[in-house]
């Protein structure tokens, strides 16, 4: 009797597409976080993305948690001291700015 493969590719097509929305969604975040950064720090969309990925290898933490603490930021004012102190570093090399809300460096 021949077995039937219909049920297989059914499941693998239904994975297929939760990847898939899995992935919209963490483009959607992560292209949010890069406006974020972009206003922030007055730089291009691809400075901004190259500070993102910056800060995520910096703090080894995964691209899309990086830029899901940055919404979340934008929505609370809080962010990790790690990422706050990465991000002002990237942003720094990108061109000079200073995350609102906190204390002016003794420099300034």
């Amino acid at each position: 009797m021949p077995t039937d493969g219909g049920s297989e590719r059914i499941f693998e097509l239904q994975e297929e597409i939760q990847q898939l929305k899995e992935a919209v969604v963490s483009h959607a975040v992560v292209d949010q976080a890069i406006g974020m950064v972009v206003a922030l720090g007055r730089v291009s969309p691809d400075q901004g993305w190259a500070v993102l990925k910056e800060v995520s290898q910096h703090t080894n933490i995964k691209l899309r948690n990086v830029a899901e603490l940055i919404l979340v930021w934008g929505r609370t004012g809080m962010m990790p001291q790690e990422i706050r102190a990465a991000l002002e570093d990237a942003l720094d090399r990108a061109g000079p700015t200073q995350i609102p809300g906190t204390p002016p460096s003794p420099e300034a």
